[in-house]
Formats: C-alpha cells, structure tokens, sequence
C-alpha cells in the first residue's frame, strides 16, 4: 500500500466527529468539552520550559 492511498487518521477523526450529532444542549456540551480536554492535554504534552 502506498503513503498516497492510506488515509490519513487526523483527517478520518475530523469527519467523524463533524458526522456525530448531538441530541441535545447537554450532549453537544459533553463533546465540546471533550475536545476542550484533549486541546488542553495536548498543549500540556508540547509545553516547552
């Protein structure tokens, strides 16, 4: 398999997170505050002092 066909997995985690529908204002907060936590985490992993 080539580099050129294998998908990239940021860019399939991207669409299925733009596919996933909240059911309500308590769901959609659920999962913003789960992308909250992982931009957070991820800034604390790439933190440089």
């Amino acid at each position: 398999m080539t580099k050129a066909a294998r998908k990239d997995k940021n860019l399939q985690n991207v669409v299925d997170k733009l596919e996933t529908t909240a059911v309500n204002s308590h769901q959609r907060q659920q999962i913003q505050q789960d992308t909250n936590d992982r931009r957070h985490q991820d800034a604390l992993n790439h933190d440089e002092e």
